[in-house]
């Protein structure tokens, strides 16, 4: 895996996948930047917000569970002094279907936390990482 990050002018950079997905990052105008994209502590954020749903989903998928939406919510704390690093993420599933079966999502939502998600193994080393998660039940027709 691969990307190339190049500088746009003032603050912002595009970062381009080796399949050819681009990004454009960019810092607040406080900074010099012009807002035109998230800040590349967000796409970290985005990342693992985007790991752990593939997870959820894919195994609530493979368990026969009548999943309609999942969103993840992701908080966190950084610190006062630089590097602010952060300190705490939270990730908090609203998991939305007919019928699901609580001990299947629980599930998956730990195993992806403490198993699969690439990008929450790596953060766990240096962040305080909890997570939980809500059943949203559409009614049955």
């Amino acid at each position: 895996m691969a990307t190339v990050v190049t500088w746009q002018g003032k603050m912002a950079f595009e970062a381009k996948t080796e399949g050819g997905h681009a990004v454009l990052m960019d810092a607040s105008p406080d900074v010099g930047g012009e807002d035109r994209g998230p800040r590349p502590m967000e796409m970290v954020l985005m990342g693992l917000g985007g790991c752990t749903g593939i997870d959820v989903v894919l195994m609530l998928q493979k368990g026969k569970q009548d999943i309609e939406g999942c969103q993840i919510e992701i908080t966190s704390e950084r610190s006062d002094t630089v590097p602010k690093v952060y300190s705490k993420i939270h990730v908090h599933f609203k998991v939305t279907g007919t019928a699901l079966n609580e001990k299947k999502v629980k599930r998956a939502v730990d195993l992806s936390a403490e198993k699969y998600c690439s990008v929450s193994k790596m953060l766990e080393a240096t962040v305080a990482l909890s997570h939980d998660y809500e059943i949203i039940e559409l009614s049955q027709s």
